[in-house]
């Protein structure tokens, strides 16, 4: 059985037990989240599920494992003849997310 679910603007596919890092939650590290946006849901008896949007009355939850960031990006911007330096890192913050159980 797995789900695509929407999250922070990107799509997810996942099943139970499955860990994934999406976009940072406001939520507290071993509270439990409830992602309501479900694009597809698969059943164990292989019946597919296509919401328009979303699929009516399906969630996934999830318990947050630890919040953290990416590791460092670097920028650096750069024009030549000009004497044109600009050298940036950004660290993106993330959520990580255990999926516990998938309702449809």
């Amino acid at each position: 059985m797995y789900a695509v679910v929407v999250t922070g603007g990107k799509q997810y596919r996942v099943t139970e037990g499955d860990v994934v890092y999406v976009e940072k939650l406001n939520a507290e590290v071993d509270s439990t989240v409830e992602l309501d946006n479900v694009l597809v849901v698969s059943k164990d008896n292989g019946e597919v599920v296509v919401g328009k949007p979303v699929v009516e009355g399906a969630k996934v939850t999830a318990k947050v494992l630890s919040q953290g960031k990416n590791k460092k990006v670097i920028v650096f911007k750069y024009k030549r003849k000009k004497d044109y330096r600009r050298k940036q890192g950004h660290r993106q913050p993330y959520t990580k997310l255990q999926i516990e159980t998938i309702n449809a």
